[in-house]
């Protein structure tokens, strides 16, 4: 009997330990980096040192960087000016980030560039930012306001609340034709971004604080503090949850929405599996680090952003 107890702890702890690495590690030049994407072989990474680093994937090089001015605090001292998120859309990089008096400030970068869209006068506590299209921004508040505005014109088109509850995240579909909203109560709202009416809300299957979320192809994946990672599919009207085994701060859709991921334990490693029969896919070692988010690129590569300065890229079998 005790063989067989020990077989038993030997094999579960080589199974334990059959973690996939990273194919490769992207480090920031300075700060810890804050938000991720990847758009026509360059990786951008944002850090909290208000800088950007942009790398030619196909060579692993740095190839640009964007630094953002520095900002004064309530002190009146000056300080790295924090960048919250990033997005593209053509050419054009949104940024959001920490400004003068702890309000918001976003800016386009373009042409080489910086662009003020909004800035500290503005007086906006803006948690993240979005592209809908060229000329109109998705925004949400701390209070859950969400917020369509046009950067022409400097006029928001529209404005709701999406819940009384606080704000946690949001992800938009594939074509930005519709947002997912994760707030601290557990439920996702669903509306549409060209008037702001609601589509859905998805319950049920978390209950507690979200942190993440992703949206793609009609699927919604979110994952929070009750250590579930739940799969909403629109497509068909099911949903189930995967249980962790630590609070899920991290999750990821592939383009098509069949591949989803999320940080599944107290080392904020991360579960790949596929979302229509539920299989795991593989579990990939991760920094230890709070995962701030998983992008897919495709529906087999995938880059991990931590509170590091590590962005891990990873490839599944």
């Amino acid at each position: 009997m005790r063989y067989i107890v020990i077989f038993f702890l030997l094999f579960s702890t080589l199974f334990a330990q059959k973690l996939l690495l990273p194919v490769y590690v992207y480090k920031t030049s300075d700060g810890l980096a804050t938000d991720v994407l990847y758009a026509k072989e360059k990786l951008y990474i944002s850090t909290d040192s208000g800088k950007i680093d942009i790398f030619n994937t196909k060579t692993k090089k740095e190839i640009q960087s964007i630094q953002l001015d520095k900002i004064k605090d309530f002190m009146g001292d000056e300080i790295a000016s924090k960048i919250f998120t990033i997005d593209l859309l053509d050419k054009n990089l949104l940024i959001l980030s920490q400004d003068n008096d702890g309000y918001s400030r976003i800016d386009l970068y373009k042409n080489q560039k910086l662009v003020p869209v909004i800035t500290s006068q503005d007086k906006l506590n803006i948690i993240k930012a979005k592209f809908i299209d060229n000329n109109t921004i998705l925004l949400a508040l701390i209070s859950n306001d969400i917020i369509s505005y046009n950067i022409k014109t400097h006029i928001k088109n529209w404005t709701i609340q999406a819940s009384m509850s606080k704000f946690s995240n949001f992800s938009l579909n594939n074509d930005r034709t519709k947002v997912a909203i994760a707030d601290e109560s557990g439920n996702v709202h669903v509306i549409y971004t060209k008037n702001g009416k609601k589509f859905k809300t998805l319950s049920g299957e978390n209950v507690d604080n979200l942190f993440g979320i992703a949206f793609r192809n009609g699927v919604v994946l979110t994952g929070g503090q009750d250590r579930r990672a739940a799969v909403y599919n629109l497509n068909n009207s099911s949903a189930y949850y995967k249980l962790s085994k630590f609070f899920v701060y991290g999750v990821g859709l592939s383009p098509n929405g069949k591949v989803g991921a999320y940080s599944c334990d107290i080392d904020n490693n991360i579960e790949v599996f596929d979302t229509i029969n539920r299989e795991n896919l593989g579990k990939f070692k991760a920094t230890k680090k709070v995962v701030n988010s998983i992008n897919f690129i495709n529906e087999k590569e995938f880059f991990l952003n931590s509170n590091s300065k590590n962005v891990l890229y990873y490839k599944l079998k």
